[in-house]
């Protein structure tokens, strides 16, 4: 009977292992489909992303302003108005202007009247003088006279060439083709010679940049001359442009520095929209290049699963270069031509068999 027993417990165990057996070796032989890519060299550009606004280009927009306090006798165009060069945009009523004209234009006349007087005064001296009847002190002053009435003349001209200059301004016409941005008064409007109360202001819609701020950490990684791609927020269309120039310093509130790019050709954006910005940055010409989907991160540490010839899954631990968001450039760790799994390495353990699916 104990016999019998101690037969049966064998066997049971027996059963138990060959079952477990079993188990395993279905987990260890189960193949994985995946998806591969194969490593390869190639170009490979570093991209900084930002975010800009859409502006004019430097002489591309005119803020029109009074000069001096009055009134807007004609404002004809309205806002989105195309403009052609030379056409009228706004005529101020400043009577004070008139005035100025005026009364610079009676200084100068004043002024050349002393110094014609001042001149023959010189000459009547000097005559004196030779005939020995006048001082030579008499002589002297009024050489000097005449010197401070030709200064005054001097100071009247440049008054009324001031005066003259602020009253032109009184008519405003556009320097160049572009449209009315934004009308901020009406004809009748009493406004003031301040930055504070602009009265319109006009661009040229076929000459407009990115002012793009840039983290100051990767200012120094943007280059003049460098490409980029400008897209709205929720749109796919992207457009081409370039780096103009980029800002010698940072600002300390913001910790960025702006960038200004112009468009390959004209935009059709508006100015004032909002932008996402792909800067070219670092280039690579003979990069090791995997997809970035490749790269698995394990506690700061990244790798690849390649599938080996023998189909099955290794494991490479990787260097990483440059990065963009669908490739990677490679330092050390794999080498060109191999299969890395691209779909399918999550939780891949080393030495699992794999077959790869067509993409």
């Amino acid at each position: 009977m104990k016999v019998s027993c101690a037969a049966c417990l064998l066997l049971a165990f027996a059963l138990s292992a060959c079952h477990r057996a079993a188990v395993e070796e279905v987990e260890t032989t189960a193949v994985v489909p995946v998806t591969v890519e194969v490593a390869k060299v190639g170009p490979l550009q570093a991209v900084i992303p930002v975010t800009g606004m859409v502006t004019a280009a430097p002489g591309a927009e005119l803020v029109v302003i009074a000069p001096a306090a009055g009134r807007i006798a004609e404002l004809p165009r309205a806002e989105g108005d195309r403009v052609k060069t030379g056409d009228l945009l706004v005529r101020f009523d400043i009577p004070t202007l008139a005035a100025d004209v005026g009364g610079a234009r009676a200084r100068v006349a004043q002024a050349d009247a002393r110094i014609e007087a001042a001149k023959a005064n010189v000459t009547r001296l000097s005559s004196l003088l030779e005939q020995g009847v006048a001082a030579p002190r008499d002589v002297e002053e009024a050489k000097r006279q005449f010197a401070e009435a030709q200064g005054d003349l001097e100071q009247a001209r440049s008054a009324l060439q001031a005066a003259g200059s602020l009253s032109d301004r009184a008519v405003v016409r556009a320097p160049f083709p572009g449209v009315i941005a934004q009308r901020l008064h009406n004809p009748g409007d009493l406004v003031e010679a301040a930055a504070s109360d602009p009265v319109l202001k006009v661009i040229n819609p076929d000459r407009l940049q990115v002012v793009a701020a840039v983290p100051a950490s990767d200012l120094s990684r943007v280059v003049v001359g460098h490409e980029a791609r400008v897209k709205q927020p929720g749109s796919d269309d992207d457009e081409a442009a370039r780096v103009l120039a980029k800002a010698p310093q940072v600002d300390p509130a913001a910790g960025t520095g702006s960038v200004r790019l112009a468009f390959a050709k004209p935009s059709g954006l508006t100015a004032g929209t909002t932008v996402q910005v792909e800067i070219v940055g670092e280039e690579r010409p003979n990069a090791l290049i995997i997809p970035t989907a490749a790269l698995v991160k394990d506690e700061g540490a990244s790798f690849v699963m390649v599938a080996g010839p023998d189909n099955k899954a290794h494991k490479h631990p990787v260097a990483v270069g440059l990065s963009t968001k669908t490739l990677t450039e490679i330092t050390s760790g794999i080498k060109a031509g191999d299969r890395v799994i691209v779909r399918g390495q999550d939780g891949l353990p080393e030495g699992a068999a794999v077959v790869v699916e067509s993409k």
